[in-house]
């Protein structure tokens, strides 16, 4: 079925006879005009050079290439076709820590921004580069809760994502091991699609070392990779509280302080087969980037969509050539061929 995506504008077709018309009242006011001075018959070998057949030749071109120019615009379509589209990619389920500590600087300040609000940037970055990727969001502190399970929802994961909120979070503490079998968990059933932990941690108040590698072995055993996100100092900085202030130790009196455990963090990536990588890196989103690359990508969904046959192509490279062939056709007569006579013998007296 021949049709058109914007049939309104063939009305500007009606510019082609419309410019005939005028063609053809300029050649009878040029020919009106010639008999002034005289016979036509006479005044016809005194242009030598006038070519009585080129202005209709080039005319019928340039009318031809302005229908087919127009016939382009108005997109024609040669019917519908089908169209197969196969999404690859992976899921990527984050572990972010809403812990106190989170609420403690980035940086070495007492008043830099916040490692909870640092996340959050790094973390909307990244999910705008996972693409046709999955993506699932964990929320850990003393225990670890899912915020949204694997989705393709990229709006929704990082709606979720900004409303964390570790002064929500009633039972405190760094639960990691938690978080990581929780994430474990969370992918679909499927062996064959490439699956990877993301977890976001200062690496700090950890009680249990040991269940925290054994979690991320066991990721690693399951075919998981499991990245690191550092965030943080090294220098200790104090916890703000909700009001004013700082958190303090009932023991000491003294505000509590908080540092970023790199040490702890590179052993956990390196016990799940992942990569540490420290936020504040200028180069941190680029190298877990690339090391999800290194997942393998399978097909997660296909579709199919009928979509239309697209001709403009073929009217506007036709329109194009004649357009070229008008160029090389001048006014006057072609010298060779004038030399040629078909219709009269040659006098050989």
């Amino acid at each position: 079925m021949f049709s058109f995506a914007y049939p309104k504008l063939l009305m500007l077709l009606l510019l082609v006879p419309a410019f005939v018309a005028l063609y053809a009242w300029a050649r009878y006011a040029r020919g009106r005009n010639l008999r002034k001075f005289g016979n036509p018959k006479i005044l016809t070998p005194l242009m030598p050079e006038v070519s009585p057949y080129k202005p209709p030749i080039k005319i019928t071109l340039q009318m031809l290439t302005l229908a087919l120019i127009i016939i382009a615009f108005a997109r024609p379509w040669g019917g519908v076709k089908d169209e197969k589209t196969v999404k690859e990619g992976i899921e990527v389920v984050i572990a972010v820590d809403a812990s106190n500590s989170m609420l403690a600087s980035s940086t070495g300040e007492e008043k830099g921004i916040d490692r909870m609000r640092t996340a959050k940037l790094v973390l909307e970055k990244l999910i705008n580069r996972l693409d046709n990727d999955r993506v699932g969001l964990i929320v850990y502190a003393g225990d670890a809760y899912t915020l949204i399970p694997v989705t393709s929802d990229y709006v929704s994961a990082k709606m979720f994502l900004n409303s964390i909120d570790p002064y929500q979070i009633k039972n405190q503490g760094t639960n990691i091991a938690a978080a990581i079998d929780l994430a474990t968990k969370s992918f679909s059933e499927d062996k064959k699609i490439g699956k990877a932990i993301i977890l976001i941690t200062d690496a700090e108040e950890l009680e249990d070392q040991q269940s925290v590698m054994d979690a991320a072995v066991n990721a690693a055993k399951n075919g998981i990779q499991l990245d690191v996100v550092g965030l943080g100092s090294t220098v200790p900085v104090p916890i703000p509280v909700k009001g004013g202030g700082f958190l303090i130790n009932p023991e000491t009196g003294e505000p509590v302080r908080t540092a970023l455990n790199e040490d702890l963090a590179t052993e956990i990536a390196s016990a799940g087969k992942g990569i540490y990588v420290n936020a504040s890196n200028n180069d941190a989103l680029n190298e877990l980037d690339k090391q999800l690359d290194t997942v393998k990508k399978t097909a997660l969904e296909s579709s199919f969509s009928a979509i239309h046959d697209e001709l403009f192509g073929i009217f506007a490279w036709i329109a194009l050539a004649l357009l070229i062939l008008d160029i090389f056709i001048l006014d006057r007569k072609i010298a060779w061929l004038d030399r040629i006579t078909f219709f009269k013998k040659e006098d050989k007296r």
